[in-house]
């Protein structure tokens, strides 16, 4: 069994930036979204993957991912996932010995940027970077199956 332990986050200024260690596109559609799991395909720039995920909000859920081929990833972004597509650049920052995944979203998203840190274990603890703001971990909107269904410029308190 795969779990996913992630924290996600606001940012509180844009100093993050200055510590960026690389950055990769990525383009992702959903052809699922339940109350009990998401299926999505995403592609990055060299690779492209199934990816199962359990709708648990919080800090942890089951994910299984798969490698594809781009050409099916591809014809299935385009022909079989709902719209809008998810568009982000995220970029990765190492502080204090984590990776932290901001993601920088573009299109029906823009504006939107959410900072992520992926834990090894339940509860283990982390040091939040000053750029670091608000958590949003059990806020609905800010996961990325919600944003294609209600993009950020559709949002009401932008």
């Amino acid at each position: 069994m795969a779990i996913e332990i992630e924290h996600k986050f606001l940012l509180a200024n844009d100093s993050w930036r200055e510590h960026i260690h690389h950055s990769v596109k990525y383009r992702q559609g959903y052809l699922s979204s339940q109350a009990t799991s998401s299926i999505r395909i995403r592609i990055s720039d060299e690779h492209a993957w199934l990816n199962l995920k359990s709708a648990t909000i919080g800090t942890h859920r089951l994910e299984y991912e798969y490698e594809i081929p781009m050409n099916d990833a591809n014809e299935i972004i385009d022909n079989l996932c709902r719209k809008p597509i998810i568009e982000k650049t995220r970029h990765f920052v190492i502080d204090d010995g984590n990776t932290w995944e901001i993601d920088e979203f573009e299109g029906d998203n823009q504006g939107l940027i959410v900072a992520e840190i992926e834990l090894s274990e339940i509860g283990k603890s982390f040091a939040k970077p000053h750029w670091v703001g608000a958590e949003v971990t059990h806020d609905l909107r800010y996961y990325n199956n919600n944003l294609a269904i209600h993009p950020y410029a559709t949002w009401r308190e932008n």
